[in-house]
């Protein structure tokens, strides 16, 4: 089963770093957030990618192409008038990546349909290339493949990230307390499982993925919810990535489900 990664977008919110690069670029611990993302699914075997690259998508390219070199321990031999390169330590994972311009300024219904022949017509696996979570992909799957849907999206509390007031109709404040997780909304996370067929709602590049396509598919009776209760958080900012570098540094980040 493939892996679909959206990694064209412009990352706006985090222009300090998307200046530079593309925002599934951005490192977390030293490894872009793309790596961890594509660690989680290679912890269950997951081992083929399509990266759906877009703005600076030649950073993306340039990175696995030299992914031997920043992996293993290696020797430049120029003593004999050559360049000889001896690896003595491959630490690379056994990964099959497609990197794809699916364009500068389409929008993400449109870069996933721009990769339909590179999908075939079995199921994949689709996600954003922004965000970091400890989902279960097994269970994930078995999921997908017992409802028989088109589409299963992983659905997260995002909590609530103030204080909550009940209100009567009058305005007046009947209570006051401090926010609880389930005063949070269920959202969209990605980490979803699709079937090709869902290719046929997306019109083309300017097809939003989270808008047209999925609406009406779930019109239809066609999209599912597997509610993840574990952690999950998205680097749109500044402050998200230092929230996330500071749990991979301390060795607690929730994310890291694979053996090093």
């Amino acid at each position: 089963m493939k892996a679909v990664i959206l990694a064209g977008g412009f990352g706006t919110r985090i222009s300090e770093e998307s200046q530079f690069k593309p925002k599934p670029m951005v490192e977390l611990g030293g490894m872009p957030i793309l790596w961890h993302i594509m660690k989680l699914y290679g912890h269950y075997g997951i081992n083929e990618f399509i990266i759906c690259a877009g703005y600076k998508q030649h950073v993306i390219k340039e990175y696995f192409a030299d992914y031997f070199l920043h992996t293993s321990d290696i020797t430049f031999d120029f003593t004999q008038g050559r360049n000889d390169m001896l690896v003595h330590r491959n630490t690379s994972e056994p990964w099959k990546v497609t990197v794809v311009d699916t364009g500068l300024n389409t929008m993400t219904g449109g870069r996933v349909k721009r990769i339909r022949s590179y999908i075939g017509n079995e199921t994949f696996l689709l996600t954003y290339g922004d965000g970091v979570s400890n989902v279960n992909i097994d269970a994930l799957i078995r999921f997908h493949r017992e409802h028989g849907k088109l589409v299963t999206m992983s659905a997260y509390n995002v909590g609530q990230r103030f204080g909550v007031l009940d209100i009567d109709e009058n305005g007046s404040v009947r209570e006051f307390r401090e926010k609880i997780d389930s005063d949070g909304n269920l959202v969209n996370i990605g980490f979803m499982a699709c079937q090709p067929e869902f290719l046929d709602y997306i019109d083309g590049d300017d097809s939003v993925l989270e808008k047209d396509p999925l609406k009406r598919a779930a019109e239809d009776g066609q999209v599912m919810a597997y509610k993840h209760t574990g952690f999950w958080q998205c680097m749109d900012t500044v402050r998200e990535k230092e929230k996330l570098e500071q749990l991979w540094v301390s060795g607690k980040a929730p994310w890291k489900v694979w053996n090093d």
